[in-house]
């Protein structure tokens, strides 16, 4: 008998939607990203709905967009991860609760604290996802006049992993005694000083936080460039990624699969969720209607702003009804650059047609009713996409 595969469920928070116009929709909460409340019922209701995760995306700085389309923009404020998650993790009881945490411009001792923190508050439901942003603005926020290289973001990313988890085990399992009578309250035998001397970090410890729950908090990862893929492959347990159609997605799973098994890692350990923006409805064409009119809350400013976020450089200075021209190299993310533009190729978009796509939601859609969403849901789950 084989075994039935499972599939797992994450909410893409930001900390409210993926898509840039849903907070204007009908009925929906504009307040959303700043108000605990709304979101602590959210919370509670994907758990409710048996969701495996919470996934709070997170920005260093404001969007590096020009100020005509970052007015329009519901991430402008939202609450910082670590603070909101915690609160959550009060509020829940069974949900992940997954941060993002640069590697980029923190340190790898407060990484480690902060999520063995919320691990031993939530009862071992925490989950940090990796990234090494790609905002060139987030660097001047840190005394940075310059963005690292994006290969060198990766390098370091690899490195600081290394440092984070060597600090989650600084004590063993079994190190807090607690033993009242003899007055030791922790066996300095079973304690590890890591002592790490790397080509970015210099990381002496032990952390002062006893072992997460989980031991190590869930790895997530969200890069799809080749170094991004390859960290993957390396730490991840969990890769959040985006991927327009199933043939893309197989090739993706098939990569990322493949190079763990060059790493010595067992491919079982590692799930690979899809981004998709679900749009439900009692018949399709409802859903298909619901679509429709979502995708009209997308102004035309705001889907510049995404189109330059995506390309690493202003798009608003295109002729908006000429083809994309040809855009260089930057240290903005690449994936979303080459994705941009392969969908502008294949289409025949004009500029201002690809701003409007990339500015609601361009990536995977599943749009119908229940039972048509989840039977796609099941088929990329058996196809391995």
């Amino acid at each position: 008998m084989t075994s039935r595969k499972k599939l797992h469920l994450g909410a893409f928070m930001r900390p409210a939607t993926i898509h840039t116009g849903a907070w204007r929709y009908p009925g929906a909460w504009p307040d959303v990203n700043f108000n605990f409340d709304r979101l602590r019922h959210l919370a509670q209701k994907l758990e409710a709905g048996f969701f495996d995760a919470f996934f709070m995306a997170d920005h260093l700085a404001f969007l590096n967009m020009p100020f005509k389309a970052l007015q329009r923009s519901h991430t402008v404020t939202s609450f910082e991860p670590f603070t909101l998650l915690s609160a959550l993790a009060v509020a829940t009881s069974h949900i992940g609760l997954a941060a993002t945490a640069s590697t980029t411009f923190d340190q790898p001792y407060h990484i480690a604290r902060r999520f063995a923190s919320l691990d031993h508050i939530s009862g071992g439901r925490a989950a940090w996802n990796i990234v090494t942003t790609s905002n060139p603005d987030a660097a001047l926020n840190f005394g940075h006049k310059d963005q690292m290289e994006h290969g060198e973001r990766y390098r370091r990313a690899r490195e600081f992993f290394d440092v984070v988890t060597g600090l989650w085990d600084s004590f063993a399992d079994d190190a807090i005694i607690r033993d009242v009578e003899s007055g030791i309250f922790f066996d300095p035998n079973k304690v590890h000083v890591l002592d790490h001397h790397g080509e970015y970090l210099d990381v002496r410890g032990p952390l002062n936080i006893a072992r997460p729950i989980q031991g190590w908090p869930v790895i997530v990862q969200a890069g799809a460039s080749e170094p991004g893929r390859q960290l993957a492959a390396e730490t991840a347990e969990l890769v959040f990624t985006s991927q327009p159609d199933l043939a893309t997605a197989q090739k993706f799973y098939a990569d990322v699969k493949g190079r763990m098994r060059i790493a010595n890692r067992n491919r079982d350990h590692l799930k690979i969720l899809p981004a998709c923006l679900v749009v439900v409805g009692e018949t399709v064409d409802e859903a298909k209607r619901k679509r429709a009119l979502l995708d009209t809350f997308v102004h035309e400013d705001s889907g510049l702003g995404s189109l330059s976020i995506a390309l690493g450089c202003d798009a608003s200075k295109f002729d908006l009804d000429g083809p994309l021209p040809e855009i260089p190299e930057s240290n903005a993310g690449k994936t979303s650059r080459e994705r941009a533009i392969r969908l502008a190729e294949r289409e025949n978009l004009t500029v201002r047609q690809l701003a409007q796509r990339i500015g609601g939601h361009t990536g995977l859609s599943m749009v119908g009713t229940a039972t048509t969403i989840a039977d796609s849901m099941e088929e990329w789950l058996t196809q391995e996409g």
